[in-house]
């Protein structure tokens, strides 16, 4: 079964067109929860232009108190303040992305060979016990791809789904890149790794990509997630997500 993790970056973003404290992040995780969603992934960034500081820590405290089993997603790059951050918050899983401060948002998996050595140091930094650590990783990263993600000492990659997800009109190259994308599941799995998966992911899409690719431990999914919130409610909309996964 794929978990699905309910990315809240989107909520923080519309909070932050005003300086006011709705909508609130922390009430919209207890919905998103309440709903069914099994973890609440954030990416926090430098300059704070959705999830704050004070985002992650509000929801640690509320996780740890009110939702035990739940588990906290942290994506980010592998920065001192951000690994500083982890070492404080403690969350149960750490997605490394290869973002720069100004993305506006990930578009791309991490270069295995040419970052490998950088990568296994970061990953011994962060890696505790009850503590995992996943590496964002391009659909077509393959079995040389995998095999030096493997080597970092990571426990999964992230499969990096944007371009998936940006085929909604053109069916054949929608099945091009969810070859690739279970090619890559495959050679993870036979490495010993987990698989999770992420980017523009949507009510639509989701279907064909758990027929394709199988053995996804966890799916994070927030910008197709909220714009369906906006028609159904966030309880629904995370309902209709988790029905698609059971499937």
């Amino acid at each position: 079964m794929t978990l699905l993790s309910v990315n809240l970056n989107a909520v923080a973003q519309l909070r932050n067109r005003r300086d006011l404290p709705w909508p609130s992040v922390v009430g919209i995780a207890r919905v998103v929860l309440d709903a069914g969603a099994s973890g609440i992934t954030i990416h926090p960034r430098p300059d704070e232009r959705h999830i704050r500081r004070t985002d992650v820590f509000e929801l640690a405290d509320m996780l740890r108190a009110e939702y035990p089993e739940a588990e906290f997603n942290i994506e980010g790059y592998p920065s001192p303040d951000f690994i500083a951050l982890i070492q404080q918050v403690n969350p149960q899983q750490v997605t490394l992305v290869p973002d720069s401060p100004e993305q506006a948002t990930s578009d791309h998996g991490w270069d295995f060979h040419g970052k490998g050595n950088y990568l296994t140091s970061m990953v011994q930094q962060i890696k505790a016990p009850g503590r995992r650590v996943s590496l964002f990783c391009d659909p077509e990263a393959g079995i040389d791809g995998v095999t030096a993600a493997k080597a970092t000492g990571a426990d999964r990659i992230e499969l990096y789904t944007g371009p998936y997800g940006g085929c909604y009109a053109d069916p054949d190259k929608a099945e091009y890149e969810l070859a690739a994308l279970s090619e890559t599941a495959r050679a993870a799995h036979a490495a010993g790794m987990g698989v999770n998966a992420g980017h523009d992911l949507t009510l639509d899409n989701l279907p064909a990509f758990q027929a394709a690719v199988h053995g996804v431990d966890e799916v994070s999914i927030g910008h197709g997630l909220t714009a369906d919130a906006l028609l159904m409610g966030f309880g629904p909309a995370v309902k209709a997500y988790c029905a698609v996964l059971d499937d």
